[in-house]
């Protein structure tokens, strides 16, 4: 009885063998010998907003009858197979019903939408070599449209699949992705990673995270079988893109196939023989093999305007008077897309025939092109030899500074721009310092090595020891804070303590927009040095930026008691300043804020004395919005000299979002030496200081070319007695925010193309004026822009087209004004600033149409007045304002 329970353990123990065995071999479906097997399929494509229903999109479906028949077997591997698959009574469609008038198909047959040609090169046989379930290869016609070949590779997708649960790779129509199978029973489901499918088509999007677009993927087929083969096959994939800054503008793509066998008949027989080719070349010699990820459609615009016809309509929007609204950045980013078609000749035509009076806004969109033929256009157009083009030479070179997805080709072309001849001292240091925004771009994206990044980190980085003229030293540090290359953290170290005031404020604030895992104890040491002054005396405006590094890089307990202990023997409005920045860090609860806290409960520190300096000078940050999406923060930090006339003026715009930040907008105004005008004392270390007054502007993460408003008491002179009364522009144009470009390859064969841009029309100026006869200043930062930001999703397969617009824009201004009355003493200081009420409008724009100009579009808008209001500060400037304007102003 033993002997006979062993033998049968055993022949249980081989047959589970040999079953495991087989399991593994058997990993793809079998057709049977002479059937055909009849199947119905169509593949849709839907088109909406994000929170859009399935009944409103856009969008078409292609259905066909699909023959399936065995036409090989290779007899030693009877998974290796060649299938014939044959398309007819192709039809196409509205994926929703509609009425007649809004039907574009009623009245079209297939014919008439493909062409007879097409028609029958769609209809053409496939033949498809599998191997234990996946595609070897395929085999169709070289001659036969893009379209129509990618079509047949994304009904091929639905006879590729294994049937054991795993995970892995496959090669199909979306290119090679991650796959995961799950079987149950006479159920597969294949889960296939979007995310990590590799094609050609990479796209581009902006630098910044905060303005760039995300987007979700997802992709499912279930698969019923029957007798081993396939009875249904069901796959849906969405995709979900939404702009980061406002979430709200988003678009998603659903696609949908299904593939359902109708009934088996007998079919011919299978093809005798042993190599694939020899099979190939008895069915069709005609036949070739084509890969299986799908091609490239150029789709032409037919009935396009060209770029002059374009640019004639549009020009209007970009006189000066109109480019502070909405409509001129709606402009600016049409033009970029048509640009981005044209020929260097075309735009070379534009720029040389338009007036001067819209070159300006004209350079910004050629700059923000960004193509080959863009650069080469508007580099032979400007003449940097010549000083009288100074204007859009600077235009040229901000726009370099602001480009979405520079390439190694417009550094290259600033380098040139550099070595040549240039007429303006102006532009020589912006080519410089902007050649430093294009090496953190580049550098961000995995260009640090390239060639013309070397070069020009070389340049910089050598910039500031290889001369000893200060404007020049400043060019080069201002640069590096663009670059923020982790190799020039020990060389800023060393100019922020031995540089002079100006030199020492650049090289301070550049650290500053390092991580601050890049301040180390012997960066912490050095900016210790310079705020308690251990080796030499500084301004009071190098002090403190290095206090604000200090605070902002985990400062440690004893940096922090430090700082705090000094306050009380400061100068006077620096004493206030530092204890209005405590302050800030307490109530805005920032990193330092925890070991600050801590410090505070030393009564030795934290006593009134201390913490009862009275001054002008201050330094309070706020929130502009909080919302889901996004945060955006503002600070103001304001110090005056001794006498009460403002010495700096910073305010920031921080916008936070996807877990990083952009620094949106920074505007700092300076002015020294000017204690004379009222026969004050200079404080400490100033009293020799030249007259000066200037503005430096950082946006969007890149610092410019600082602007001065005078130097010089005869300077000053000469433009107090001619003062218009008018703020100096600082920044003025159109800029390129968003740039996102996809190419999104569906699994049914379709291609949908993502476009998302959005463009602002800002105008940044600033001023600082004085009335010797009412004993008052003001200085002003006058913030305006106008904004649009537009999806724009299609599907075209060239003989149909449908897709979604989602946009939006704003136009806004944000205004701060510091009045000073130091007709008596102590001075009287007011802080304003001031959000004017904004609209904010939607739109969704729905459309398909065919070559035949039949068209269907739906249009949709909602918009609102968000109010003005203007943004607390803290109480002392609330009760400083009510005195100053219940004594009335001179002005």
């Amino acid at each position: 009885m033993m002997r006979l329970s062993l033998i049968f353990i055993c022949i249980f123990c081989t047959s589970f063998s040999a079953a495991a065995k087989v399991s593994d071999q058997t990993a793809g479906p079998r057709l049977n010998n002479g059937k055909l097997y009849k199947y119905s399929y169509s593949a849709e494509v839907l088109l909406d907003r994000a929170k859009g229903t399935v009944e409103e999109s856009t969008g078409y479906r292609i259905s066909t009858s699909v023959n399936v028949n065995l036409v090989w077997r290779n007899p030693s591997n009877e998974d290796e197979q060649l299938i014939k698959i044959l398309m007819s009574d192709v039809k196409i469609e509205n994926v929703n019903k509609r009425d007649d008038k809004r039907n574009i198909f009623l009245g079209s047959s297939t014919k008439s939408i493909l062409g007879k040609g097409n028609l029958a090169a769609l209809e053409k046989p496939l033949i498809l070599h599998l191997n234990f379930g996946k595609v070897k290869s395929l085999y169709s016609y070289q001659k036969e449209h893009a379209v129509f070949k990618n079509i047949k590779r994304g009904l091929v997708s639905l006879f590729q699949l294994q049937l054991s649960s795993g995970r892995g790779e496959e090669m199909d129509v979306s290119g090679k992705c991650k796959v995961n199978y799950q079987a149950r029973q006479n159920q597969v489901t294949r889960i296939k990673e979007l995310d990590s499918c590799k094609t050609a088509d990479t796209g581009f999007t902006s630098h910044s995270k905060v303005l760039g677009v995300s987007s979700k993927s997802t992709s499912a087929t279930v698969f019923t079988l029957e007798e081993g083969f396939i009875k249904s096959a069901h796959s849906e994939e969405n995709h979900l893109l939404s702009v980061n800054v406002q979430q709200a503008i988003a678009a998603k793509i659903i696609s949908k196939q299904k593939l359902q066998l109708v009934q088996i008949e007998a079919g011919p027989k299978e093809t005798a023989g042993k190599e694939v080719k020899s099979i190939i070349k008895t069915l069709d010699p005609k036949y070739v093999s084509i890969p299986l990820p799908a091609e490239a459609v150029k789709s032409e615009c037919k009935g396009c305007p060209t770029l002059w016809e374009h640019w004639q309509s549009a020009s209007k929007e970009f006189e000066p008077k109109s480019l502070s609204n909405a409509t001129a950045a709606r402009k600016f980013l049409s033009l970029i897309q048509t640009m981005r078609k044209a020929r260097k000749e075309e735009i070379l035509q534009v720029l040389r025939s338009s007036s001067s009076s819209v070159l300006p806004p004209l350079v910004d969109a050629v700059t923000s092109t960004q193509t080959s033929a863009s650069l080469e256009a508007i580099l032979e157009f400007l003449d940097f030899s010549k000083e009288e083009g100074f204007m859009l030479q600077e235009r040229f070179l901000y726009a370099c500074g602001f480009a979405s997805h520079p390439n190694e080709e417009m550094l290259k072309a600033l380098m040139g721009i550099r070595n040549g001849k240039i007429g303006s001292n102006d532009i020589k240091e912006s080519v410089v310092i902007i050649m430093g925004a294009l090496v953190r771009k580049l550098c961000q994206k995995g260009g640090c090595e390239l060639p013309a990044v070397l070069e020009t980190k070389k340049l910089i980085l050598e910039g500031p020891g290889s001369t000893e003229v200060e404007s020049e030293i400043k060019m080069y540090l201002l640069a590096l804070k663009n670059a923020l290359l982790p190799e020039a953290v020990p060389l800023l170290t060393k100019y922020s303590e031995s540089g002079s005031g100006p030199i020492s404020s650049i090289a301070i604030t550049a650290l500053q927009k390092y991580d601050v895992s890049m301040i180390t104890e012997e960066v912490k040491k050095t900016l210790n040095r310079i705020y308690h002054q251990n080796h030499r005396v500084h301004e009071k405006t190098v002090r403190t930026a290095a206090a604000d590094v200090i605070f902002s890089s985990n400062p440690t307990y004893m940096e922090v008691k430090n700082l705090l202990l000094s306050i009380g023997s400061l100068p006077h409005e620096m004493n206030k300043y530092m204890l209005s920045k405590v302050q800030d860090i307490l109530h805005f609860e920032m990193p330092a804020s925890k070991v600050v806290r801590q410090v505070m409960r030393d009564m030795i520190t934290h006593n009134y004395d201390r913490f009862s300096k009275v001054g002008s000078s201050s330094a309070f940050s706020g929130y502009i919005t909080r919302d889901p999406d996004t945060t955006s923060t503002y600070s103001l930090d304001i110090l005056y000299s001794g006498s009460g006339i403002l010495r700096r003026s910073n305010m920031d715009i921080m916008v936070f979002s996807k877990d990083t930040q952009l620094h949106a907008s920074q505007v700092v105004i300076e002015a020294q030496g000017l204690e004379s005008l009222i026969a004050a004392t200079a404080d400490e270390g100033e009293e020799d200081l030249e007259s000066f007054s200037g503005m430096s502007a950082v946006l969007f993460d890149v610092q410019l070319r600082p602007v001065t408003f005078f130097k010089g008491y005869s300077d000053l002179m000469s433009k107090m007695f001619t003062a218009t009364g008018e703020p100096m522009n600082v920044v003025k144009g159109l800029i390129l925010l968003v740039d996102h470009s996809q190419v999104i390859q569906l699994q049914s064969g379709l291609r949908a193309s993502a476009e998302f841009q959005g463009g602002l029309a800002i105008d940044i100026s600033g001023g600082m004026e004085f009335s010797l006869w009412y004993r008052e200043s003001k200085t002003s930062v006058n913030n305006k822009g106008a904004m649009v930001v537009t999806g724009n999703v299609t599907v075209d397969m060239d003989f149909v087209r449908a897709g979604v617009e989602v946009s939006f824009e704003t136009e806004a201004a944000l205004d701060f004004i510091t009045t000073v009355k130091f007709s008596e003493y102590p001075f009287l200081v007011c802080m304003q600033m001031e959000k004017a009420q904004f609209p904010f409008r939607q739109f969704l724009t729905k459309y398909e149409s065919l070559p035949s100009g039949k068209h269907y579009i739906s249009r949709k808008g909602r918009s609102e007045i968000v109010p003005g209001s203007e943004f607390p500060l803290h109480q002392e400037n609330s009760n400083m304002c009510k005195k100053v304007f219940s004594e009335g102003s001179g002005w």
